[in-house]
């Protein structure tokens, strides 16, 4: 789509959470709001062995319109932001989370190139990106290294996407908070 006559709006929202708590909910209802074409970009792999992962899938499946297009996104998010990003368009991206465990892999030169090539994409939306990330570090410290390797590499794409998006919504408790109106940004 070309959507060079039409003026860019181009938007970047967080929505952050821990698990179970709405945040995909809230990022629907959102993605709803901005009243365009809604490409939702699936960052899980399906496993036909895992069952209860399975379960899951389909119940956000079950929620989405049908009129919305899904795109099955593991790894090339930043490219799939390039190829796809107009001001007819929201894309919202569930989940960050997911997105950085099927990267986990990657050395560690590799993954800040990867982190950088996302960031920079972002500089170069035309319509709207929401992205749907899980909060990992409230908790305890993972007794095993993949795990704390999982959870700094998401908790340091989440502040950086953070200070890029407005509004950053925190869903928790049963509540969403808007975060960009209630709090002051970290100085780096």
């Amino acid at each position: 789509m070309n959507s060079d006559s039409q003026p860019s709006t181009s938007q970047i929202i967080l929505v952050t959470g821990p698990s179970r708590s709405g945040k995909s909910e809230w990022a629907e209802a959102l993605a709803r709001q901005t009243g365009k074409q809604v490409i939702y970009v699936a960052t899980a792999e399906t496993n036909p062995d895992d069952v209860e992962w399975l379960a899951r899938i389909e119940k956000h499946q079950q929620r989405r319109p049908e009129e919305w297009t899904t795109l099955l996104v593991p790894v090339e998010l930043s490219t799939t932001i390039r190829a796809y990003s107009n001001s007819r368009c929201c894309l919202l991206v569930d989940s960050l989370g997911t997105w950085v465990a099927n990267l986990l892999d990657q050395e560690a030169e590799v993954w800040q190139r990867t982190l950088q090539d996302l960031l920079n994409s972002l500089g170069q939306i035309k319509g709207t990106v929401i992205f749907v990330a899980e909060e990992t570090g409230w908790g305890v410290v993972p007794a095993y290294p993949v795990g704390r390797l999982f959870r700094d590499r998401l908790g340091e794409l989440v502040r950086q996407l953070g200070m890029l998006a407005k509004p950053t919504y925190l869903v928790t408790g049963g509540h969403v908070l808007n975060l960009s109106t209630l709090g002051s940004p970290l100085q780096k």
